[in-house]
Order: structure tokens, then C-alpha cells, then sequence
């Protein structure tokens, strides 16, 4: 299972569309996820800690997550979204491998709803404030009524094959050795496999064709879909874009398998990322 994938709630969308019969889930049932900022609260035993509403401060708004076995769950928007570099906080690293999978699926889902609210308090059409509404599963203007939705941005991850070996790219500001898969945006008016071409063309210079999906995950950093792919080129020279990448080069399969294991000629991406979900599959095709 890909990380941030399985969540074990219920999204409960009649309650979210149903003003009384959520403010009746507000109640001592209730639970509130435990957030210091957006970074997770666990417990003794490492999971997700949660709190009564009692423990919001009362001027704060609070997302409805769903349900979990009946009962309902919230968390609480921080006063500042993140604003930083993404991933820049080694403790987000440590929580993600330390939480078990469900956990770290609510906990993604969480952060990436209430990062949206604490950056969409004004509204993009008039500058108007906005409010809550659905639960937190919407905005609405104060001013001009222009309703908002929660964001997902579309990115593209892809491997590019040819001839049995892989391309994998080194990211500027990464350490020596470590590679991933190509990625970027999806930009407006493209389709996913047009978005896999354009993006490999313009950080290898190579022209790729053939373009399938392997799988998707979500990355709440701020609130992304990684759409996995893999695609095949008819060329292996590569002209790198080193404004983007500070290398791009082939790797055997036996090398991305060693890399796999930890004994290879790169370092592979952590185990929470689809890119090692990618490596894996392709190395067993």
C-alpha cells in the first residue's frame, strides 16, 4: 500500500451537505485530531493522538474528517499554513516512517484540508474574507458569494525506459548520489500523457512515447496527486535542464535493483514516496 493511501474513515458527505445533522456530530462522541501546527500529535504507542473539541480553542474552525466507526472526527485549521520549502522538516520525515499506515493516511488528508483553509481566508475573486461551509469541505466569499473548494495539484512521476535501462534524475540542492524519477505539474489544457512528454523533453531532452499509468498517490506537501507513469524513449542522449536537474543518466536494471537493496550506484528515494513504489514494480516487470 503506498503511503497516505487507506484511509480508514468515512467521508460522510450527506452529514458535510446537512447543516443539523452536523453540528449534532458535535458532540461528546466527538474527537479532535491532535495537531501541533501541522505536524501530527502521537501517543505513548506511536499512533495519532486525538482529544476531545473541548480541547479547540473556541474561535478556531474545525474541518470535519468523516467517521471513524461512528465517531465523528475533526481537526483544527492553525492560524499560518506552511509556507516552506517542501519536506524541508526532517520531522515530517520521522512521523511518516514512524506512523502506521492508516494513521499516516488521516493524518495526510488532515494536514493538506486545513493547510488549504489556514491559505484561503481571502477570496481570489474580490478579496473579500471567506468562510467555512460543508464542514470544511468548502469556502464561501463574505462579499461577492464565490464558493471555493479544497485544491488537489496534478503532478506527473514517471520512468522513462529504453533498451532495458532506466532514466532517473538528481534534483539541485540533493545529496551526491541520490536519484528519483522525473516529475512535474500537469499544466492547464494538458492531458496526463502529454504532461509525461512535455516534462521529460524539457529536463532530459528526450522524446518519449508509449505513455501508461502505474499508479497514484497523494502527497500532502501541500496538496498534490502523484500520477505514476512509465514511458518509453526511441533515443538515449541526454541534454539535461540544469535549472531544474543537476543530473540525469541510466541505470540497468541490476542497478536499480541493488539501489533497491540499499548496495547500489545511487541512492533510492525513502520508502514513503511513490517513486520507490515505481522503482520496485519496474524492476519485477
Amino acid at each position: 500500500m503506498l503511503a497516505f493511501t487507506g484511509s480508514r474513515l468515512d467521508r460522510a458527505d450527506n452529514v458535510r451537505a446537512d447543516p443539523d445533522a452536523l453540528a449534532g456530530m458535535m458532540g461528546w462522541r466527538a474527537r479532535l485530531l491532535a495537531l501541533e501546527g501541522l505536524m501530527p500529535g502521537m501517543d505513548d504507542s506511536g499512533a495519532l493522538a486525538w482529544g476531545s473539541l473541548a480541547d479547540a480553542d473556541p474561535d478556531t474552525e474545525l474541518v470535519f474528517l468523516g467517521l471513524d466507526e461512528g465517531k465523528p472526527c475533526f481537526a483544527a485549521v492553525p492560524p499560518r499554513g506552511d509556507a516552506s520549502p517542501r519536506m524541508a522538516n526532517p520531522a515530517v520525515w520521522q512521523a511518516m516512517a514512524s506512523l502506521r499506515a492508516d494513521d499516516l493516511a488521516i493524518y495526510g488528508g488532515a494536514r493538506s484540508i486545513v493547510d488549504w483553509h489556514a491559505r484561503h481566508r481571502f477570496c481570489a475573486q474580490c478579496g473579500g474574507g471567506t468562510r467555512m461551509a460543508k464542514g470544511g469541505w468548502q469556502r464561501d466569499c463574505t462579499q461577492c458569494g464565490t464558493s471555493h473548494f479544497p485544491r488537489t495539484d496534478p503532478v506527473t512521476i514517471m520512468l522513462v525506459e529504453h533498451d532495458g535501462r532506466l532514466m532517473l534524475g538528481r534534483g539541485k540542492g540533493w545529496g551526491e548520489g541520490r536519484f528519483s524519477a522525473l516529475a512535474g505539474f500537469v499544466e492547464p489544457g494538458e492531458s496526463i500523457e502529454e504532461a509525461v512528454a512535455r516534462e521529460v523533453l524539457e529536463e532530459s531532452g528526450v522524446a518519449v512515447r508509449d505513455v501508461t499509468y502505474v499508479a497514484s498517490q497523494p502527497w500532502p506537501f501541500p496538496s498534490q496527486l502523484m500520477i505514476g507513469c512509465h514511458a518509453h524513449a526511441d533515443d538515449d542522449a541526454i541534454r539535461v535542464d540544469e535549472t531544474e536537474l543537476a543530473e540525469v543518466r541510466w541505470f540497468s536494471r541490476d542497478e536499480v535493483t541493488q539501489a533497491l537493496a540499499g548496495d547500489g550506484p545511487f541512492v533510492r528515494p525513502p520508502d514513503q514516496a511513490i517513486a520507490t513504489h515505481l522503482l520496485k514494480w519496474w524492476s519485477k516487470t
